[in-house]
């Protein structure tokens, strides 16, 4: 079922959506598991989890040790068994420590196994910056993950995506992984109520325009229309696409919105080297949309550095309203 079809909207955060979607699979299939640190009693790091734990008890929704490897480790061996996990990790950046269950066991063991197994596995990323949280805690991650086949990599920006992916992950016989911007907890929205699903793989396009089009991911899809709606006073019709999906990425919507606008920016808050940025610019020039480009990509990425803890450094070090309308006016006006 889509959010389409369902007719009562109610305005929830983005946290509140999601912990929706998890109370929703949790009462409607006990197979359904939640794990990570804090996550009981405390509620989770940013309290998404909320008082679940009171309602489903502590063998649903489980607390488990400061180990990012092993509740990795553990909750990958749940999936096998039968169970459908959703692991949090506190911060994306934790995810590091458990690379060898996600990249080398979650991602390969259907395919290892010539897929007579699959690995239902939901993984939860709190990312970004914006917190003052500093380098270790503020890392956008997710285009480590979309180079690893085996697994898919998405990147909720509303609340109504929050619930509706994080629900059509639960169907999917294979490990998901989400990155929730730590920003975007409190942005509301209206929601759906009950069961739908949002579709992996489908990109959406917030704002239709002809002149300039914008892929955006996360939280840089709010900054790219906060920029088109400046643009649009000053004549430039821009197109704001709203990536979702990292991988598996949707072709068709980004190569269609540049053989209309002949113009692509990039605008993600990962490093910009080798990240979700380039994989957009080279799907567009291996393709006929290529022909259609009437300037050179532009790619708005993070900055070649950490996420620095002083809050006017870290806004400088990723992509801002600015750099979005600078970007867009350059190549609007042939400058590029």
């Amino acid at each position: 079922m889509s959010a389409e079809d369902n007719t009562e909207l109610r305005e929830l955060s983005y946290a509140e959506a999601i912990r929706e979607a998890m109370d929703i699979s949790l009462e409607r299939d006990e197979r359904v598991i939640l794990m990570g640190e804090d996550i009981g009693v405390y509620g989770g790091a940013f309290q998404v989890t909320g008082n679940l734990v009171e309602k489903y008890g502590t063998d649903r929704v489980i607390d488990t040790p400061i180990s990012e490897l092993g509740g990795a480790g553990v909750a990958v061996g749940a999936a096998l068994t039968g169970l459908r996990p959703i692991f949090e990790f506190q911060f994306s950046d934790f995810a590091a420590l458990a690379m060898e269950q996600i990249v080398n066991q979650a991602a390969k063991i259907r395919y290892m196994l010539g897929g007579a197994v699959s690995v239902p596995l939901v993984m939860r990323f709190p990312a970004g910056s914006g917190t003052g949280a500093a380098a270790q805690h503020s890392q956008s991650l997710e285009a480590w993950f979309g180079h690893v086949p085996g697994l898919k990599v998405i990147q909720p920006s509303t609340p109504e995506d929050a619930k509706g992916m994080l629900l059509a992950a639960m169907e999917d016989p294979d490990p998901v992984m989400i990155f929730e911007h730590k920003i975007l907890y409190k942005m509301k929205g209206h929601v759906p109520a009950g069961y739908y699903t949002t579709p992996i793989g489908k990109a959406a396009i917030r704002r239709p325009g002809a002149d300039v089009s914008i892929v955006a991911t996360s939280l840089m899809v709010h900054k790219a229309l906060a920029a088109a709606e400046t643009l649009a006073s000053e004549g430039i019709d821009v197109e704001v696409i709203d990536l979702r999906t990292v991988r598996p990425m949707d072709r068709e919507t980004i190569l269609g919105s540049v053989r209309k606008t002949g113009k692509l920016i990039c605008v993600y808050e990962g490093v910009k080297t080798l990240g979700v940025g380039a994989e957009i610019s080279a799907m567009v020039a291996e393709s006929d949309a290529f022909d259609f480009l009437e300037a050179p990509i532009v790619r708005l990425g993070g900055a070649e550095s950490p996420i620095p803890y002083n809050p006017e450094l870290e806004k400088a070090v990723v992509p801002q309203v600015p750099d979005i309308l600078e970007a867009a006016r350059n190549i609007a006006k042939g400058l590029i």
